[in-house]
């Protein structure tokens, strides 16, 4: 039997991790129709089934199953001997996918990337900003950015600069209408801004104080799922907003917003680069990450 090519033999393994045309077309960046085409073709050269398909499923067959369990650990092989190629060419290339939000976006595009740039310029950054929380393994990225505290269990984490503090912030003109909460309990009796988080539930507030802490369910009148959305709602007086320093740091500055209940928001986070402990760990990232870890000692 001649050999498949070794491009559709990865695409299958995709196919039949993520069980989903679309998902492995996205990480090969290809069409799903183009996968599609390739894995009947595979089927007819090996002359067995390899996955069951539906209009809303795919799954491996037993021979698919069986082919895959032999796959996965023949192409980590070949990585690693072409891995082992990069130290001849002087030389780290390739491509890293990360996953993050917004506000950690923009600190990577601020203090990581212009260093990594520098170090290694064969190596693409392929930075996707979302705010929902993902499983970065079934989503094709190579290491995701968090809140420490967000970080899966079985990830490793690599922190990355100090913890951030959360703030309880509103605009002037609010807090002189409704007037400035002195408690956690006061809020009960304010207009606050609601954050949805990716389960779809809403956040609730944390406070804690001498030992003391408490758990709000503040009462939302608007609903958001974006931090930054979050801070322009509470500057234009819609209520109070719970988050992260360094989204309010600007109008906190411009004396947009103030901050409220301070001496209850003394805990912070740090974020982190995480990624998953059970694979080796390419170049290109291992490169990145020890970026992240420079830039981290440095601030």
């Amino acid at each position: 039997m001649a050999r498949p090519p070794i491009n559709d033999l990865t695409a299958f393994v995709a196919v039949a991790t993520h069980r989903s045309f679309r998902g492995a077309a996205d990480v090969l960046g290809t069409a799903p129709s183009t996968l599609s085409h390739a894995m009947r073709a595979l089927e007819e050269r090996l002359g067995v089934r390899l996955l069951n398909r539906t209009t809303r499923s795919v799954a491996p067959t037993e021979a698919g199953f069986a082919l895959l369990g032999r796959l996965q650990p023949a192409l980590a092989a070949l990585d690693d001997a072409l891995d082992g190629v990069a130290s001849f060419r002087g030389k780290i290339a390739g491509t890293v996918r990360i996953n993050a939000p917004r506000l950690a976006a923009a600190l990577l595009v601020r203090d990581v990337l212009p260093r990594m740039a520098e170090r290694h310029p064969d190596v693409t950054v392929d930075l996707v900003v979302e705010g929902r929380l993902i499983d970065i393994v079934a989503g094709g990225f190579d290491a995701g950015m968090r809140l420490m505290g967000s970080v899966p269990k079985d990830m490793i984490a690599v922190p990355f600069g100090p913890p951030r503090r959360f703030l309880c912030v509103a605009a002037p003109k609010y807090l002189k209408r409704a007037g400035v909460p002195k408690t956690p309990d006061d809020l009960r009796r304010h207009r606050c801004i609601g954050h949805r988080l990716p389960g779809g539930k809403l956040y609730r507030w944390e406070f804690e104080r001498a030992g003391q802490a408490l758990t709000i369910d503040a009462p939302a009148a608007v609903v958001l799922d974006d931090e930054d959305l979050m801070v322009e709602a509470a500057v234009a007086g819609l209520g109070l907003a719970y988050v992260l320093s360094p989204a309010a740091a600007a109008p906190l500055k411009a004396g947009k917003l103030r901050e409220v209940l301070a001496p209850w928001l003394q805990f912070a986070e740090a974020p982190a680069i995480y990624y998953p402990g059970h694979r080796k760990v390419p170049p290109a990232l291992r490169a990145f990450l020890d970026v992240v870890r420079d830039v981290g000692k440095a601030r």
